[in-house]
């Protein structure tokens, strides 16, 4: 079982887009998945058709009561996609975990649970908040890799340096093992010379880790989630799940070839 966390903290990067797109064409090549959505605004599970009232219990009790993960993941309509939801409630979670000593550990210590392991996922893929706070910690201390959804517009590498020295300290302090998954390159729009631009800068700063395929703004992306189900489901031949196919098989095969770099 590998687990990536899928991390950026600016927001609207397709981050939960990705997450959501990447679990589902894994388990369209047969693979098992578990999504833990990490967002207080709890969009994974939104759009993985888990809708509030369903939401017995969530991640928030894996971290703050003493729920096991069998109690807590749920089937979603994909198969083999598994969800641990999330609430608003989880907002509360930096307070509340104040005083708690290994307030990091606490998700790294849950997916490491037998209870867990017996469900023989192949990934479980976190889906982080849009900020550098204590549940993405959480997540990149719990994680093998890192997987940083990069936006092909004004800025997108601007606050990519924070997020390489969070990793760094967490490998540092808490994960020595935590490796920089990859940079997809988001909401990509091939007739827009700023796109084109943002994309020359980061293959030339970040080199090899900057996967080659560019997932390209499209309506059927941005409308899935309103109709609760992935891109995928949604509309099979869009350009936007083509290309999350792509991504997928790009990222299986540096998986199978034992990558996953840091240039952190």
């Amino acid at each position: 079982m590998k687990t990536v966390a899928i991390a950026n903290q600016k927001g609207g990067v397709a981050k939960t887009t990705t997450a959501i797109n990447l679990a589902a064409s894994l388990c369209e090549v047969g693979l098992k998945v578990l999504l833990v959505d990490m967002d207080p605004q709890g969009n994974a599970s939104t759009g993985l058709g888990v809708a509030p009232e369903q939401r017995k219990k969530t991640v928030y009790d894996l971290l703050i009561g003493d729920a096991r993960p069998s109690e807590v993941f749920t089937e979603t309509s994909t198969r083999n996609l598994f969800l641990i939801p999330s609430t608003t409630e989880l907002s509360s979670s930096d307070v509340e975990l104040y005083n708690v000593s290994k307030r990091s550990f606490l998700l790294r210590d849950t997916l490491a649970s037998t209870d867990l392991r017996a469900e023989d996922f192949d990934f479980v893929l976190i889906d982080c908040p849009p900020s550098l706070n204590l549940l993405t910690v959480n997540a990149l201390v719990a994680a093998d890799s890192v997987l940083i959804p990069l936006q092909t517009e004004f800025f997108a590498l601007e606050g990519l340096s924070q997020l390489l020295l969070t990793i760094r300290e967490i490998r540092q302090s808490a994960n020595p093992d935590l490796r920089v998954e990859g940079v997809l390159l988001t909401m990509y729009d091939q007739r827009n010379n700023l796109s084109q631009q943002v994309e020359q800068d980061a293959r030339a700063t970040l080199g090899e880790i900057v996967y080659k395929t560019a997932i390209p703004r499209n309506v059927r992306l941005s409308e899935a989630p309103s109709y609760a189900v992935p891109a995928l489901t949604y509309d099979s031949a869009s350009k936007g799940a083509m290309a999350y196919r792509a991504f997928t098989q790009e990222f299986l095969k540096n998986n199978e070839a034992g990558l996953g770099r840091s240039r952190a």
